[in-house]
């Protein structure tokens, strides 16, 4: 795996398809950005699904998600560009990983915050 730096972001490559991947590192990440990040409930449900399994467990296309697959695509995207994870491909899966050390320095808290909350998707009512 080749990892290529520019001044705030790091591409992680291990096949062709992950080469367009930028991962921001968390300590280079607004707090702004930070926050917006975890704003939307269903990119706190990804984090929270995350932070319950081992790390590079989780494919993309596993998460159960109320939103299309561009849509997806997009709070995934966020997340890497937010520090909060990190994502490599295996064979045709996607696999994620929840930097929460990383994070957690950058943004003490803020990730337990989110992973404490309840689900809003599993009770729409709330």
């Amino acid at each position: 795996m080749s990892v290529r730096q520019s001044s705030n972001t790091t591409r992680t490559s291990n096949t062709a398809r992950a080469r367009g991947l930028t991962h921001a590192f968390p300590t280079q990440v607004s707090l702004q950005d930070a926050l917006s990040a975890v704003a939307d409930p269903v990119r706190r449900s990804i984090l929270r699904e995350l932070a319950a399994v081992p790390e590079w467990t989780k494919a993309c296309g596993t998460f159960d998600l109320p939103v299309a697959k561009a849509t997806r695509s997009h709070h995934f995207a966020v997340l890497r560009a937010a520090g909060l994870i990190e994502q490599r491909d295996e064979g045709s899966r996607r696999l994620n990983r929840l930097r929460r050390p990383e994070f957690d320095a950058a943004f003490p808290g803020l990730l337990d915050l989110v992973l404490r909350e309840p689900s809003l998707l599993s009770h729409p009512g709330r």
